[in-house]
């Protein structure tokens, strides 16, 4: 189950963290993409990133696995405009935004793209002809996640245990920032969580009664900041 948080952040290194959007660039990086052969379209529901089910699903199934900008789970929801450049009469100006929810590598690739957002970068008319190469050459760039109607929630994972075993994973986390890591409010203290893997942060036994957490971010200047969550998970919490 998902709870929506509020939200209270504290500055960790400098006041330049308050004006993020003044230190992203427009650039394009190169690289080559392919697809996944799913015959729904979608991605895949046991992505290495653990999203499950919503790894499949958001965006509209504009969703991708990557390679260098897996960076050990850190890269896990993270949203990138591409853009095939391969031909000019099969190849849209736009492109596609895609979510990473998974890890992989094709033939010297950085994306594994959706059936969908594969599709989304072709001209009207022209997709098969996209298909047809099998991998494209594209650009990339680091683009804001939006998620309209929804706030940023914390998921207790399928795998969590009452009151033995808990791992969660954040959901709908917009904006251009990264979790670098997550810690639980633990007899008095900050205790950090493992990163089991992927976007999913676990730990055995955890605290009884309601739960707190804090999440360290960074942001691609390499600001870093805390956001903390009191009591964000109620005491009955439950597995899904």
């Amino acid at each position: 189950m998902g709870f929506s948080l509020k939200l209270r952040y504290y500055c960790l290194v400098s006041v330049m963290m308050l004006l993020p959007a003044l230190c992203y660039s427009d650039k394009f990086d190169k690289s080559r993409a392919t697809y996944y052969s799913r015959p729904d379209g979608l991605g895949t529901p046991s992505g290495a990133c653990g999203f499950g089910e919503y790894g499949r699903n958001i965006s509209d199934g504009n969703v991708a696995g990557v390679y260098r900008l897996y960076n050990n789970g850190i890269g896990c929801g993270a949203c990138y405009q591409v853009r095939c450049t391969t031909s000019p009469q099969i190849c849209t100006d736009k492109g596609v935004n895609i979510v990473v929810t998974d890890y992989g590598q094709g033939d010297n690739t950085d994306f594994i793209l959706s059936h969908h957002a594969f599709e989304a970068m072709a001209q009207p008319g022209t997709a098969d002809r996209l298909f047809a190469y099998g991998v494209v050459d594209v650009e990339y760039q680091r683009v804001p996640c939006q998620y309209v109607g929804h706030k940023i929630q914390v998921k207790v994972h399928e795998n969590s245990r009452n009151p033995d075993y808990l791992a969660i994973i954040m959901l709908y986390q917009a904006g251009k920032s990264d979790i670098l890591s997550v810690d639980i409010w633990q007899q008095g203290k900050w205790v950090e969580m493992r990163r089991s893997f992927g976007a999913v942060f676990d730990m055995s036994n955890p605290p009884l009664g309601a739960i707190s957490l804090r999440f360290n971010v960074q942001d691609s200047a390499g600001s870093k900041w805390a956001v903390e969550a009191p009591n964000v998970i109620p005491p009955n919490w439950k597995a899904g």
